[in-house]
């Protein structure tokens, strides 16, 4: 097979997609964060104070999901097909999901009555959180392995999606993009909703801790294969030191007022624990459970040489362009959320 630097091109392909739903994970994660928090926040001024916060970045951050499909299935179509069919409905929720999020952000602030904003503020949470717990439901039954047959069929049932790895993974995931949110929030407010939020932080963080733990105890007893490489190659057990550590800095970050440092080390945390699942899952994109000859690698799954190759070339213009229009969005809403006639 062709290679670049000594690395076939299917493999720079499964990096550029990791790093790209990475990107993904990082940017809406926090949005996604700060909507789950929402219901939190009692006064009508701290929850517009929270959605003026967001609402800036958060539609561009959706940009990342687009790159991320877009990039599985010009590099994958096989894995592409295998898992839309497998989890159609978790997708369905997520997509409907989206809807309802771009729709409670929108809608909220055009009428003035209680019950009006209410229910888009009810919305507004609920959607965040149940994006959050379906990609969690995804990635969990991914890291399981899922039913396909040799032409990379799916071959289970409706609910298949719905086990208890996979809805520990989804617990996890929103637990991690409220810690994510909740520290983002903090960087962004000021006065009673900062010193709310500095709470918030911490019970998020634990709430975090207590899942990750729990998902980690369960996948060393229960499903092995997710930690055999880092356990033959024990210099690779500094990730998941580098993980704890980050975790652990951001309680004393906030305290001492570096929300920037804070976020960066939660934004750490997320890259750190898509890497360990990288690192883990390789080569392999869809275990199938039910022969592992019919598992779908990345080489066996992929495009063409020449086809990645090329794509390859869009993506080394495309994807620092689309990084950079999005340090550009932040350098410009930096600072601190003052409400004024423009705002949600």
């Amino acid at each position: 097979m062709d290679t670049f630097l000594g690395i076939d091109y299917a493999t720079w392909w499964y990096l550029v997609i990791g790093a790209v739903f990475t990107g993904y994970a990082i940017l809406d994660g926090f949005d996604l964060g700060a909507g789950s928090l929402h219901l939190f926040f009692k006064k009508e001024e701290s929850r517009r104070i929270a959605l003026n916060a967001i609402g800036p970045v958060w539609d561009g951050n959706e940009v990342w999901l687009v790159i991320g499909g877009g990039t599985l299935f010009s590099g994958f179509p096989k894995v592409y097909a295998s898992i839309f069919s497998a989890f159609y409905i978790p997708f369905m929720l997520f997509l409907t999901m989206l809807i309802f999020r771009a729709i409670s952000i929108e809608f909220r602030s055009k009428e003035p009555m209680k019950w009006w904003r209410k229910t888009w503020d009810i919305s507004y949470c609920v959607s965040s959180t149940l994006l959050g717990f379906s990609l969690g439901i995804i990635l969990g039954n991914v890291l399981l392995g899922i039913p396909i047959d040799a032409q990379g069929n799916f071959t289970g049932s409706t609910l298949y999606f719905l086990n208890p790895y996979a809805i520990m993974v989804g617990i996890t995931t929103v637990a991690l993009f409220m810690m994510h949110g909740a520290i983002f929030l903090v960087m962004k407010t000021e006065n009673r909703l900062y010193a709310k939020l500095t709470i918030l932080v911490k019970h998020s963080t634990i709430f975090f801790v207590i899942s990750i733990l729990l998902l980690s105890f369960y996948t060393l007893l229960y499903v092995p294969h997710l930690s055999e490489r880092i356990r033959h190659n024990s210099w690779m057990f500094i990730i998941p030191i580098m993980m704890v550590l980050s975790v652990a800095n951001i309680t004393r970050l906030i305290a001492k007022r570096k929300y920037l440092v804070a976020f960066m080390c939660s934004s750490l945390t997320v890259a750190l624990l898509l890497i360990i699942v990288a690192i883990e899952l390789y080569p392999n994109l869809v275990i199938s459970t039910l022969d592992p000859a019919y598992t779908l690698t990345v080489q066996n799954a992929s495009s063409s040489a020449k086809s990645l190759e090329i794509q390859l070339m869009f993506v080394a213009v495309g994807v620092p362009l689309a990084a950079a229009y999005t340090g550009f969005m932040f350098w410009t809403f930096r600072g601190k959320v003052k409400l004024d006639e423009m705002s949600y």
